[in-house]
């Protein structure tokens, strides 16, 4: 389906077998830029923390874990906070990071929009109302569900949410519209607009202990982190990953319009399914196991688009290691700077992305004079 995208007119065909995208040199060279930066960003997550666990204890932990070596000369209860609470946490953090960055970056070539982002598709909102359903309506209605998925079933429903969202936004803007590019970001407002609306009355009705529970879950962490977690997630996040830089080429044709796009070769309406399809596997399941994490999506493109500059084949693997980067980082900062308590992580990316979000404003301004 993917080299259904773009169908090259005849007179500049070359070989049929030839991938749609070629490497250059550059990229890799990205690629291992900020594959360094993440194993650094990584170590030095895996080793901060209440307990501090030092390269060479961690070294020691590692060896020791993969059979290498029999005796770590490690405390035990070094190992157990790196293999049980602290690693899955640190991969969570990757995998959800990468999954909102690749997300945003796609999204924002999509729509041919430096702010756009997975809310102006309905991931968030929709994910958050379901959410919401499963806290308040937990005990009479949810009860079986909770007895399959455990611990999980809010993680569940919440995704079903997301996608059920998505699919509402896209249908919508085909019955209102053609369904092009702008017509998807109106319905998308419009029903971010209706979805909000339902989850503030939810939240109006909400108990106090619901109301704790609500806000805390919009608010965002990976508190919650567990093997388990990290490889539902893994899958979702890893098709996003995988197939979304098979669409650069066709996203560069796109920064030209729709219509020259489509003169071109690209099947827009395959592109728009693809692209929202994916954006929506990768931000579902990352919103459904850690809650609501805003700028993400929105700062790491910009980024990228900065250093290594606006080609989507390097943006879109650029934004998801980048991604990777940032939410390590910050999940770090906030499990430490309030230690022994946690910030939410939501709060943190929000302080930190509310003033790069208006110098992108000033930036476009700046650049409009």
């Amino acid at each position: 389906m993917l080299a259904e995208t773009i169908k090259e007119p005849q007179m500049i065909r070359g070989n049929s077998n030839q991938n749609l995208i070629d490497v250059p040199s550059s990229i890799g060279k990205m690629v291992w830029i900020l594959s360094l930066l993440l194993l650094v960003c990584v170590i030095f997550s895996a080793c901060t923390g209440a307990i501090s666990i030092s390269l060479t204890e961690l070294g020691h932990i590692i060896l020791n874990q993969l059979g290498i070596v029999t005796d770590a000369h490690v405390e035990e209860q070094k190992s157990i906070v790196f293999r049980i609470i602290r690693l899955p946490r640190v991969c969570l953090a990757v995998l959800v990071g990468a999954g909102l960055g690749i997300a945003g970056a796609s999204l924002q070539g999509l729509f041919r929009n430096p702010v756009a982002d997975s809310t102006l598709i309905g991931v968030s909102s929709g994910a958050s109302l379901f959410a919401v359903f499963v806290i308040m309506l937990n005990a009479r209605y949810f009860g079986m569900l909770n007895e399959m998925a455990g611990a999980y079933a809010l993680s569940f429903v919440s995704f079903i949410g997301a996608a059920l969202t998505t699919y509402v936004v896209y249908q919508l803007s085909k019955v209102t519209g053609e369904g092009g590019v702008t017509t998807i970001l109106l319905c998308g407002i419009a029903i971010n607009a209706f979805v909000g609306a339902i989850t503030g009355l939810m939240t109006y009705l909400a108990t106090d202990d619901q109301l704790r529970s609500i806000t805390f879950w919009n608010l965002g962490s990976l508190g919650g982190a567990s093997w388990t977690s990290v490889m539902a997630v893994a899958p979702f996040v890893g098709i996003s990953v995988i197939l979304m830089p098979y669409l650069s080429k066709a996203l560069n044709l796109l920064v030209l319009g729709e219509s020259q796009a489509a003169s071109l070769g690209v099947n827009m309406n395959v592109l728009k399914k693809q692209v929202i399809i994916l954006a929506t596997l990768g931000v579902g399941a990352s919103v459904a196991v850690a809650g609501t994490i805003g700028f993400v999506g929105l700062i790491v493109p910009h980024i990228i688009r900065t250093l290594f500059g606006p080609n989507h084949r390097t943006l879109l693997v650029g934004s998801a290691i980048g991604g990777a980067i940032i939410l390590t980082l910050a999940d770090t900062i906030s499990r430490t700077i309030v230690a022994p308590s946690e910030l939410p992580i939501g709060i943190l990316t929000a302080l930190f992305g509310t003033p790069f979000f208006l110098y992108i404003l000033w930036e476009q301004k700046r650049k409009r004079i």
